[in-house]
């Protein structure tokens, strides 16, 4: 449990630095002199550089002990917090948030690795979700502590303290066990993609985080209107206390009930949340019930897939799981594009439906993954026989 808990101190801190800036997205774009939709860009650049990132580190360091890269990955991660902190313009700050990137993607795919590897297999939901557990906990306490240290001490006094938070993460990191895992070659890990099965999970992932960053990246300016400030903090928190109960219900519950049945309710409660965002955030009480149950079924999707992941792809389940996080990450760069583009040509009321449509794909590549084999397996019964 030590270790678990290591590790999700640590997508801990990853996830405060990926969500917290959502929230300061306001007194960025004001510091660095640039339009708020502009300054959500910063999501698109962390996250497109953690999808590329994200498998070419495992493929060149396959064969090391995993601390090192979890050691590593923090160190770069915290000189990415300080570049933040210092940088003067858009291009710096960008930059910066490019080589914490790098960092956090060698951290939290290792991460995610060794929950799914060094667990059984009846625990291994509820392994992956204590993992998954310290990134609904950043958006429950990091998140809002962040947003209101921000108002009252500035944005960079944020990124210097979950420098801070990084360095005692890396300290930690040799309680845990040496552990090595088979090398993998770059040209194997790309062969990976060549399976359907695995495919059609990591598009799911990819649909799935593309709903929720293209509404929860600009989430400051939907909820303006009745949330800012401090208020603001709250509806975080309740996105937060959501991801939180999503996260620890859907462990148990793939367990119990399998990746299918979880990831298919996570999808289309979403899916129904955003579609009627633009109500929602007409109050408070609105916007606070929007942001809890977007949290719940949005929270609800990785361990899931995760799990299917070892399913499917159960010899190279450690590859399978590194896209995944690349997967996360193109859907985070994809939905924070998608919702920038939105917000600034056809407005807000236009950004709650676009999330609802990339979430309804993706629950239909979940619930037609059988239809082509049940079809033809139909057709064949149905054809009478040619004499």
């Amino acid at each position: 449990m030590g270790v678990l808990l290591v590790l999700a101190v640590g997508t801990f801190t990853v996830g405060t630095d990926g969500f917290v800036l959502n929230g300061l997205l306001p007194a960025i774009a004001a510091d660095l002199r640039v339009t708020e939709s502009v300054a959500g860009q910063l999501t698109t650049v962390f996250a497109l550089t953690y999808a590329l990132a994200s498998p070419l580190i495992a493929a060149f360091t396959g064969g090391w002990d995993r601390r090192w890269l979890l050691a590593g990955g923090m160190a770069l991660f915290t000189a990415g917090m300080a570049g933040q902190a210092l940088g003067t313009s858009f291009a710096v700050v960008a930059g910066a948030r490019l080589l914490a990137a790098v960092g956090a993607a060698a951290f939290q795919s290792t991460a995610y690795v060794l929950a799914g590897a060094l667990s059984s297999d009846e625990r291994r939901g509820r392994a992956l979700a204590t993992v998954a557990g310290g990134m609904s906990v950043s958006m429950v306490l990091g998140v809002p502590i962040g947003v209101l240290a921000g108002t009252w001490l500035g944005w960079r006094a944020v990124m210097w303290g979950i420098g801070v938070v990084a360095v005692v993460v890396a300290v930690l990191i040799p309680i845990i066990p040496e552990v090595r895992m088979p090398a993998v070659g770059l040209r194997t890990r790309l062969a990976v993609l060549g399976r359907r099965p695995v495919v059609r999970v990591l598009l799911v992932t990819v649909f799935g985080t593309i709903a929720a960053f293209t509404v929860f990246v600009y989430l400051p300016v939907l909820v303006a209107p009745v949330a800012s400030g401090a208020v603001l903090s709250w509806v975080l928190v309740g996105s937060g206390v959501g991801q939180v109960v999503g996260t620890t219900v859907a462990g148990r519950a793939t367990d119990h009930l399998g990746p299918g049945r979880v990831r298919a309710l996570s999808l289309a409660g979403t899916a129904i949340v955003l579609a009627v965002l633009d109500v929602a955030v007409l109050s408070l009480p609105g916007a606070l019930l929007l942001a809890l149950c977007s949290g719940v079924f949005g929270g609800m999707l990785m361990v899931p897939q995760q799990h299917r992941l070892f399913t499917v792809a159960p010899d190279v389940a450690t590859v399978a799981l590194g896209l995944n996080g690349s997967a996360i990450y193109v859907g985070g760069a994809l939905g924070s594009a998608l919702g920038g583009a939105v917000l600034a040509g056809a407005g807000p009321a236009w950004v709650g439906p676009a999330a609802a449509v990339a979430s309804l794909t993706a629950l239909a590549l979940c619930v037609t993954r059988a239809l082509p084999t049940t079809f033809l397996r139909s057709a064949r019964t149905a054809t009478p026989p040619v004499r």
